[in-house]
């Protein structure tokens, strides 16, 4: 007869039908204030719903890892679930890798085919008859149809916002890994004094990304309605915010559980999975630094 030494299979639970239903109402709700903001009409309910699927996903977390940590607590976990726990996780980071390349890749045709394309290069040059005036360069200031998309007046200076940013968070890695040594080590003292510099430099990094996406919208006139470029911009950097976002709340709770003792010097799995997450969101950053950025 199998026991939980060898594995563990948990009881019927809700928390998947909530999980399921918030996800449901989230994207339902963030699609529907999508369209009623293109066809400026009232979005009072599509965000009553986005907020519901919200709220009922911080439900479905706080109350679905609640019961994984009871479960741990309590012994119910062998060797090989943590080896499942640890390939699950190693699964759900390629998965982002893969959301990423998609992205990464957008940017890859829009830059190297699509633009030369407009402007007459290559097989697909009859474009360049719609806009004969056209001029390809990147970042794409001027674009074909500036009555269709208004013209940014200028791009994001990469060596201010976005260098403090690149800094804050490869110093953000460093002392999270501090931390982790700091946790094996025993050194709880240690362990507290670099998870609260790791998050100090997360949130900062998040307060200057908000300051640069004003910058963007109020002086730059670099946003969403002025053409491709924008669009790649925001659509990289602001899927790596809500990464961050993510991220940031993850260490937060692994704060938490430590300040509660949770976590001993060779037991401490979820400490393990907030790091690699954090880690693969700051060599993403590293990327978009260089790509949407700089180059």
């Amino acid at each position: 007869m199998a026991t939980h030494q060898e594995y563990y299979v948990p009881n019927q639970s809700h928390w998947p039908i909530v999980a399921a239903s918030g996800i449901f109402l989230t994207l339902c709700g963030l699609a529907m204030t999508l369209f009623n903001m293109q066809q400026n009409k009232d979005t009072g309910l599509s965000l009553v719903v986005f907020l519901l699927g919200s709220v009922l996903m911080a439900y479905m977390f706080f109350g679905w890892f609640a019961t994984v940590i009871r479960e741990s607590h309590q012994g119910l976990y062998s060797d090989q679930l943590a080896i499942s726990f640890r390939r699950g996780m190693g699964w759900f980071i390629f998965s982002e890798v893969m959301f990423f390349a998609a992205f990464f890749g957008v940017l890859f045709y829009v830059r190297v085919l699509s633009v030369p394309w407009l402007a007459g290069e290559g097989d697909k040059g009859m474009s360049h008859m719609l806009w004969p005036d056209f001029v390809a360069q990147w970042p794409l200031l001027l674009n074909p149809d500036p009555e269709q998309f208004k013209t940014p007046k200028a791009v994001i200076d990469p060596w201010h916002i976005p260098l403090l940013n690149t800094i804050l968070l490869v110093t953000s890695s460093f002392t999270l890994t501090f931390a982790h040594h700091a946790l094996k080590a025993g050194n709880r003292a240690k362990l507290k004094v670099f998870m609260v510099i790791t998050l100090a430099l997360g949130i900062t990094f998040l307060g200057f990304q908000v300051s640069e996406y004003i910058e963007a919208y109020q002086e730059l006139s670099l946003t969403l309605a002025s053409g491709v470029y924008a669009s790649t911009f925001f659509l990289l950097t602001g899927f790596h915010g809500a990464h961050v976002t993510v991220g940031t709340i993850i260490l937060i709770v692994v704060f938490a559980r430590i300040l509660k003792g949770h976590f001993s010097d060779e037991d401490h799995f979820a400490f393990e999975a907030g790091a690699w997450y954090w880690h693969f969101v700051d060599v993403v950053w590293l990327c978009l630094f260089m790509l949407v950025y700089v180059f």
